[in-house]
């Protein structure tokens, strides 16, 4: 019987594909996905694929489906089983894949579930991921043929890579870890065993129902617990992971959340040392903080479209050692393989921090004071949101504004700065502002901000996009 398959059009993302299960995703869909997916690998003349999961209730049912659909390419299977995203990169490189998918939600609720993909090593995404649609449509497949699966435990050899990179000498550092009830929590077990130091993992089991908090490591009520218990025990630092482990949330000794742009700098200032002048890529809601440590510290600041893929690919083209988001994807390519590992970047953070004379919150109260808002989204549907933006650019730029459109606008001012661009994933827009001059400054660049909105007929509301509704 020809095969032929229909997704849900919400699902086909910009770095993956990702819905409601039961409602907008299937074990259809997976299987589809396996039957394109898998085809795209054995047309270029790949023979082996490895798949894994995170803990999610639906993540059986679907890796199953997803995996029939490989095997019917002819294609041999590895089973990683439930592990980390970054773990199933892991084994992709270490056992030369020619395709790798994680089956995951990500940071999102429990109902959902998700795919991630990578083709040859690189990111797959974009019209590659609606080209799986047409794919999938059209019964554009290979012929049936009939594949194998095995299943391997890459976890011990994952670990064991992760260590040799340890590099903080024999200070003995005290870190709690919340695993958030993530992926992460078998490996991290493993992990923490291994280091030196006293480790205490929050919320070590695997719940993809997560019932202790949401999965989002950069949101301040996330990580409650782990401030209290960093708190409680005097502790170096305290480390989060999102569900696949794959995005990383850092509290300082004192309590304090270290954005993604704080984290990277002083990660940035550690790798330079060893790659002096190099480039570090980050995304353009990035601190402007963050540009100017990296130059400090003798290296390129370059800003970049955010989104995972869109990073990882351009650090291959650049041959830069490190980039990172403000979303807490953080990429080594020095001593690792350019992929998000929030495990390997806890790694090599508390090896930073076990060299350091001082404390961590000291790092952080030495930056340079600035007043940011905190990501706003305002609603605007799908097929306006990349018109705005076009619209806002042409008349700032008419004005003679200092404008930078590497991704959205992202406009200078005396005051400091702000961004607006249309997200790659939902029906909204989403704007970040930063001030050097205080409030007031903050205010003057809100306004501005509202001007442009306005006039490209965009509802205000800052509270409730402040919020995140």
């Amino acid at each position: 019987m020809a095969f032929s398959h229909r997704f849900d059009p919400t699902s086909l993302r910009e770095y993956d594909i990702r819905g409601i299960v039961g409602r907008t995703l299937s074990e259809k869909d997976a299987f589809a996905i396996g039957r394109a997916f898998g085809s795209i690998v054995a047309r270029k003349g790949g023979k082996l694929v490895a798949v894994g999961r995170d803990g999610r209730v639906s993540g059986p049912a679907l890796e199953q489906a997803l995996v029939d659909g490989l095997k019917a390419c002819g294609l041999k299977v590895l089973r990683m089983g439930v592990g980390p995203t970054p773990m199933l990169y892991y084994l992709g490189v270490a056992r030369n894949c020619d395709g790798a998918v994680q089956v995951t939600g990500s940071h999102n609720p429990p109902d959902y579930n998700g795919f991630k993909m990578v083709l040859g090593g690189k990111p797959f995404f974009g019209a590659q991921i609606q080209e799986i649609g047409r794919m999938a449509a059209a019964g554009d497949v290979v012929a049936e043929a009939a594949g194998s699966d095995e299943t391997v435990d890459i976890a011990a050899e994952y670990v064991a890579r992760l260590i040799k990179d340890w590099d903080g000498g024999d200070r003995a550092l005290k870190v709690v870890w919340d695993n958030g009830n993530g992926a992460a929590g078998d490996v991290l077990r493993q992990l923490v065993a291994k280091l030196p130091g006293k480790h205490e993992i929050l919320f070590p089991e695997i719940d993809g129902r997560f019932p202790n908090h949401h999965p989002d490591p950069t949101v301040l009520k996330n990580l409650e617990a782990l401030v209290a218990r960093v708190k409680e025990t005097g502790a170096d630092l305290g480390i989060a992971f999102d569900g696949d482990a794959d995005r990383i949330g850092v509290v300082d000794d004192e309590g304090h959340m270290l954005f993604g742009d704080q984290l990277l700098i002083v990660l940035a200032r550690d790798v330079l040392k060893a790659h002096p002048g190099a480039t570090i890529i980050s995304d353009v809601k990035a601190s402007q903080v963050l540009f100017d440590a990296i130059g400090e510290a003798g290296g390129k600041p370059l800003m970049w479209k955010t989104g995972h893929s869109l990073i990882k690919a351009k650090m291959a083209e650049t041959g830069c050692p490190l980039a990172g988001e403000m979303s807490g994807h953080v990429f080594f390519a020095d001593k690792w393989y350019g992929f998000d590992d929030a495990l390997y970047a806890g790694v090599r953070l508390l090896g930073i921090v076990a060299r350091m004379e001082g404390r961590l919150s000291a790092v952080r109260k030495a930056l340079p004071a600035v007043l940011n808002t905190p990501e706003l989204r305002f609603e605007c549907d799908d097929t306006r949101k990349f018109d705005v933006v076009r619209e806002v650019a042409a008349r700032l730029k008419s004005a003679q504004a200092k404008v930078s459109d590497v991704d959205g606008v992202r406009v200078s001012t005396p005051d400091g700065w702000w961004l607006l661009r249309a997200s790659n994933t939902q029906a909204v827009l989403v704007a970040r502002a930063e001030a050097t001059t205080g409030e007031a400054g903050l205010e003057r660049l809100k306004a501005a901000l509202g001007e442009q909105l306005k006039a490209s007929g965009v509802a205000l509301d800052f509270e409730r996009a402040a919020s995140g509704h």
